[in-house]
């Protein structure tokens, strides 16, 4: 997580100094104006509410160090969405307390702001409803083990619904016999969670909870199109009920490198494209559907189900051939962990 640092008085410099030598943040992460950044070496601004749409995009977290009502003004115009959003946190400038004001639970701010307590002696004032009761809070839970949320709309529902009665949860994975406050094993009901990477529905509304965790291996001609590979991955993962959203990597050989719709690809879905080259490839164990021709061109005789594979998991989707695409799909050893 990237954090910066603003402060706006001698007392919020100090602070910020401190902050940097037990978080280990860079100076330039510190930002001000006048007299408070030239004197400590700090980013300096004309105005850091004019600079604040570069912060929000620079940082994981934005912590200030002052009154809360200067950092609610400096963010409220930039704010777009909880999914998107930086944690936000404010901290009085002696570090008495202090307090996550934006993306609590998606964005770590809760998680920071007791992480910040616990280091300078400061009071964490956490508000969120769930966690001041002890409730199982879902889109937290989301965040720190990665999970995709399927509906933001229904992480509310069930934020809402768990703070009166438990709610029911079901798994692909297997569920720890001690689960937290507000939730229970079942897998039928009106509203529940279910843990999984398909897009699986066992209650009448399911929050969905996508471990992202599948890697996607890929074998294509040279120069396909980034519409045609997406299209491709749609298709094939869709046709084994595979949610979009679980995938972590593209992987494929190392002489689709600089393939262009592969990259653009691997972009559009937010992930990393990896490459192996062909004896990596062919040191993955297993039975594989090879092709001559293949092996001839580059080595190995099946690359989309080894590039999958190649960092371990077992196969999810085989080798299936869509729009002159073929593709594989592996997932990740993975537990439920509360």
């Amino acid at each position: 997580m990237r954090i910066g640092l603003i402060c706006f008085s001698d007392a919020g410099a100090s602070l910020a100094e401190h902050l940097c030598g037990l978080f280990a943040i860079d100076k330039s992460d510190v930002h001000s104006t006048g007299k408070f950044a030239f004197n400590n070496g700090f980013t300096a601004h004309e105005s850091v509410s004019a600079d604040m749409a570069t912060l929000f995009a620079q940082y994981d977290a934005l912590l200030f160090l002052c009154a809360c009502g200067i950092a609610v003004r400096a963010a409220a115009p930039h704010l777009k969405n909880k999914t998107t959003d930086p944690a936000v946190l404010v901290m009085d400038d002696h570090g008495k307390y202090v307090i996550p004001i934006l993306s609590g639970h998606i964005g770590g701010a809760n998680a920071l702001a007791q992480q910040v307590a616990a280091l300078t002696g400061a009071q964490a004032v956490i508000t969120t409803a769930t966690d001041g009761t002890g409730r199982f809070s879902c889109d937290a839970w989301a965040a720190r083990h990665g999970c995709a949320i399927s509906s933001m709309q229904l992480a509310k529902e069930v934020s809402a619904a768990i703070l009166t009665r438990d709610i029911p949860v079901a798994s692909a994975f297997p569920l720890p016999e001690m689960l937290p406050a507000g939730l229970v094993k079942e897998e039928t009901g009106a509203l529940g969670i279910y843990i999984g990477v398909k897009a699986e529905a066992p209650f009448q509304e399911t929050l969905r909870l996508i471990p992202r965790i599948v890697t996607i291996g890929v074998g294509c001609r040279r120069g396909t199109p980034e519409e045609t590979i997406f299209d491709a991955i749609t298709a094939g993962l869709d046709q084994y009920k595979v949610d979009i959203r679980a995938v972590c990597r593209i992987a494929s050989i190392d002489v689709k490198r600089n393939e262009a719709g592969l990259l653009a690809c691997a972009e559009k879905l937010g992930v990393c494209a990896v490459f192996f080259t062909a004896q990596e490839l062919n040191a993955v164990p297993g039975t594989f559907e090879e092709s001559a021709f293949v092996k001839q061109t580059v080595g190995v005789g099946n690359v989309c189900e080894r590039a999958a594979l190649c960092r371990g998991g077992r196969l999810l989707v085989p080798k299936t051939a869509v729009h002159g695409v073929t593709l594989a799909a592996a997932i990740e050893d993975w537990s439920v962990e509360f």
